[in-house]
């Protein structure tokens, strides 16, 4: 078994959990109040962005729409709207945060796609720079994550907040209109 030394995890495992809540990992997100803890980086009316915490790379985060529902055509328009705004706001963020070659960005549709979490809809939205690949993951299996989280979602947060029509004025995440 091979073995990472990543001391910033520690925080995650030792996190307070509620001992009841939603039984959905993002629906929980929506009742709590520290989006910097719960790395909740920006956020409108039916969508918010949250930082992966198991990231493929650095700015790796998931456009997630509030409404509980694994089927993409079940969104009424208004929430397909705001969730595909928050997704574009997301490229935006990515060129002025880390200035990539290139972003993927998907869905893992159904449990046949390879998705971990099926029953409530996300987009996949990953930073990708020409040379990111090396040997570690194809020889060695072993991915390397070259920044902390707590710095990625500072950046991604500062990014976010210099956006066009950015609300940083509460708490929280940056908001959009």
């Amino acid at each position: 078994m091979d073995q990472m030394f990543a001391p910033w995890r520690i925080e995650w495992v030792e996190r307070d959990t509620p001992e009841e809540g939603p039984e959905c990992v993002f629906c929980a997100f929506e009742g709590e109040d520290d989006d910097r803890e719960n790395r909740v980086v920006a956020r409108n009316e039916h969508a918010f962005v949250l930082l992966n915490n198991y990231p493929y790379n650095p700015g790796h985060v998931m456009v997630i729409p509030t409404r509980h529902t694994g089927d993409y055509t079940a969104l009424p328009e208004d929430q397909l709207l705001d969730h595909s705004r928050l997704k574009q706001r997301t490229f935006e963020a990515f060129e002025a945060a880390f200035s990539p070659d290139g972003v993927n960005a998907g869905y893992n549709l159904g449990r046949g796609a390879g998705g971990s979490i099926n029953d409530h809809l996300h987009a996949h939205v990953v930073p990708r720079w020409e040379g990111d690949t090396n040997f570690m993951p194809v020889i060695g299996e072993t991915k390397v994550i070259v920044q902390a989280l707590e710095e990625t979602y500072d950046r991604l947060y500062d990014a976010f907040a210099g956006l066009d029509g950015a609300d940083t004025s509460g708490e929280g995440a940056v908001r959009f209109g």
